[in-house]
């Protein structure tokens, strides 16, 4: 079937479209475009109730725009955001990583360790695995970001995943990591077994909009070429399939497996040949913890908090391993637990010694052996 190159008008990114079709939806952005005829007596009032459609976006972006430099929206209500999902960071070498941290500043579901967890994976990055700092692409709500792009919106996320994937090449090892409130959606194009969509929440969802997990597998998940590895930590509720990817690990206490096959319909959740991998909070269905138990400290997600953890105590150890490692660290856990969904549920594990029930998932674009495969980014 014949396409052609043409230019979202809401997000200025180039798709290519069958020839035949004359309105189409944005995949990163999911606007509507219209595309415009080259010849008719139309094309005239096409061009320019375009024209004046694209002065009004700019007027907002330049509004949006005029925020000071400083944390949050500014006094009109819009976050600070880029002018279109077209990536403006220097892309450095074979390890790249997006690494989000969210606090949601002066909201009743704040939380309190995700910009931590954020800075303790950059760390962990840099001084285990050589990620140069220069290829680590952070978005924190921190009170101390005074960089517009580096403020984690929705438009800010999609931007640093097209980054993060951008001129990918065989050999190369990318990260994804979040940390942030995650919440399901109700599926609308038939892909779930559940029926449900999962989804990340950037700093300004209220306004903007989620992340659901069909926009992830989009960005990150299908473009990744051959050769290349995708390793992606979510640690956010309800998190367990967040990157839509084919099979999920079925792990029980005895560390015995077997792969669930989660293309659902005619859903496609592959990759263009190359492997992702996630490890995520929890199941679907299941909340993840905001905790100062497990450092002894500052609060951290117990997800992240485990997983460098098991990293560090094991050198060398296997995917099954990590995992199995990381239910352990977490289900040895017994107070100072602060529930995301539910404060009878904290109060009980806070006074009556509850373990946490929190259970990490791991999925994967490919089934292999866990025990066989030795984890390395």
């Amino acid at each position: 079937m014949a396409s052609r190159e043409e230019k979202c008008i809401h997000c200025g990114i180039v798709l290519m479209v069958p020839a035949e079709v004359n309105v189409f939806e944005c995949g990163v952005c999911h606007g509507i475009t219209q595309i415009r005829p080259s010849t008719g007596p139309w094309s005239q009032a096409y061009n320019s109730f375009h024209s004046f459609t694209g002065r009004f976006r700019g007027f907002l972006n330049t509004i949006r725009s005029t925020s000071g430099g400083s944390y949050g929206p500014n006094s009109y209500g819009f976050y600070p955001q880029p002018h279109s999902l077209r990536p403006s960071f220097h892309v450095y070498g074979s390890k790249r990583a997006v690494v989000c941290g969210i606090r949601y500043h002066g909201k009743s579901y704040r939380l309190k360790g995700s910009i931590n967890d954020a800075k303790c994976m950059k760390y962990f990055l840099i001084n285990h695995f050589g990620f140069p700092s220069d290829s680590i692409l952070m978005l924190t709500d921190d009170k101390e970001e005074r960089n517009p792009q580096r403020i984690p919106t929705r438009y800010n996320i999609l931007v640093a995943m097209r980054w993060l994937l951008q001129n990918t090449q065989s050999g190369d090892s990318l990260v994804f990591h979040f940390s942030g409130h995650g919440t399901q959606e109700i599926n609308m194009d038939g892909n779930e077994i559940d029926g449900l969509d999962e989804a990340i929440c950037p700093v300004d969802y209220e306004q903007e909009g989620k992340i659901i997990d069909d926009e992830i597998n989009t960005a990150i998940v299908r473009p990744l070429p051959r050769g290349a590895k995708l390793h992606a930590i979510v640690d956010a509720c309800h998190s367990g399939t967040a990157l839509d990817l084919s099979f999920l690990c079925k792990m029980n206490r005895e560390g015995c497996y077997s792969w669930e096959d989660q293309r659902f319909g005619r859903a496609n959740k592959g990759t263009n040949g190359g492997q992702a991998i996630s490890f995520s909070a929890c199941e679907d269905g299941d909340t993840s913890m905001d905790t100062s138990a497990l450092s002894g400290s500052e609060a951290t997600g117990a997800l992240t908090y485990s997983f460098i953890q098991t990293v560090l105590n094991e050198p060398g150890l296997s995917y099954g391993r990590l995992l199995s490692g990381m239910r352990s660290t977490i289900r040895g856990t017994k107070t100072g637990i602060v529930q995301l969904n539910g404060p009878i549920a904290s109060l009980l594990n806070r006074f009556l010694g509850m373990e946490l029930r929190q259970e990490p998932q791991l999925s994967s674009s490919d089934m292999f052996d866990v025990y066989a495969s030795r984890f390395v980014l």
